[in-house]
């Protein structure tokens, strides 16, 4: 099922996300060889010509920001640093897939979500992990290589990014591996990842973005002052594979890049008559984390289109739907 092209106009996956990485294997070598503070040098003019001509970018992430200094986080972040930021994250994907990446940097925090993650691999047992556009998530995908216990399959929509894909697979044909691509959860992808969680894999889905679909199930949640809507099926999954859930949110903090890792639930079960409730509860306690770590690391949270614009569907899991 495909979406109109209105839908898709303000939709995330009718976004060329990457489309200003055009030159990034220019400023990726610009960086190998002379480091990070000529790249950023001349990555400036570059970010300048991009929110110059990307009006509708640089209107979101404005938005964006003006809500984050609205909710107590910093009120001089401009649009330019914002993007800056981004273009960072994605040296450092490259970075990361080059084998140039400076591991000895990477700090893990969450005492209570990374012992239940690290009983995990010792019992055997799988889990479902909700990450988010804040940060880079492939920095876990590289950790995750590193620890032959922990495999990962990431469920990913990545055909709005392709270009991007690509210039990582160049680098290393690893960066493709693990990756699932998904545009709606069928049966049979179901039964595949149950599969995989009962041979103790850890699946990754993301939490922030709806469902490709003309009419998404998603439900609303309060996010950053104002109601928003989040995916459900990141729980219903989870109550299907009947695993615990863990946070994961990823964020560079000064010199450092921070992985965390939190519990959100140990186990998820969806009743018939409180089914919706149960499922808004869910998203409502994942916004407010990813508004935690958005708060702390306001430049960190990538998602360049109007997050808050309400999708066209009639059928929206709030609190007050099975009355």
């Amino acid at each position: 099922m495909t979406a109109s092209t209105d839908q898709q106009r303000g939709h995330w996956a009718g976004l060329n996300e990457v489309g200003f990485v055009a030159g990034m294997r220019v400023l990726f070598w610009i960086c190998r060889v002379f480091g990070r503070w000529p790249f950023r040098i001349v990555l400036y003019p570059v970010l300048a010509w991009y929110v110059l001509t990307k009006p509708r970018a640089r209107r979101v992430s404005r938005a964006y920001l003006r809500r984050i200094a609205a909710c107590g986080g910093p009120v001089n972040l401009s649009v330019m640093r914002h993007f800056a930021a981004f273009a960072e994250t994605i040296l450092d994907k490259m970075l990361l897939w080059g084998g140039l990446h400076d591991m000895r940097n990477v700090r893990l925090h969450g005492t209570d979500g990374a012992d239940g993650v690290n009983r995990c691999l010792e019992e055997g047992r799988g889990a479902l992990l909700i990450c988010s556009h804040l940060g880079n998530l492939d920095l876990c995908r590289v950790l995750s290589q590193r620890n032959a216990r922990l495999k990962l399959t990431v469920l990913v929509h990545t055909r709005h990014a392709q270009a991007f894909n690509r210039m990582l697979a160049r680098l290393n044909p690893d960066s493709q591996l693990n990756l699932l691509q998904v545009t709606e959860m069928t049966p049979a992808t179901a039964m595949l990842l149950a599969e995989r969680v009962a041979h103790g894999e850890f699946v990754v889905i993301a939490g922030d973005r709806i469902p490709v679909s003309p009419q998404p199930r998603v439900a609303l949640a309060p996010f950053l002052g104002q109601t928003a809507a989040f995916p459900v099926g990141p729980y219903v999954l989870a109550s299907v594979l009947q695993c615990p859930i863990y946070l994961l949110f990823s964020m560079r903090m000064g010199g450092c890049s921070e992985v965390h890792f939190e519990l959100l639930r140990s186990a998820v079960h969806l009743p018939r008559k409180a089914r919706d409730a149960m499922l808004a509860e869910l998203a409502a306690d994942y916004a407010a984390r990813l508004q935690h770590h958005c708060l702390r690391a306001p430049l960190e949270w990538f998602n360049f289109y109007d997050f808050w614009q309400l999708p066209d569907t009639t059928r929206l899991d709030t609190p007050d739907a099975s009355r």
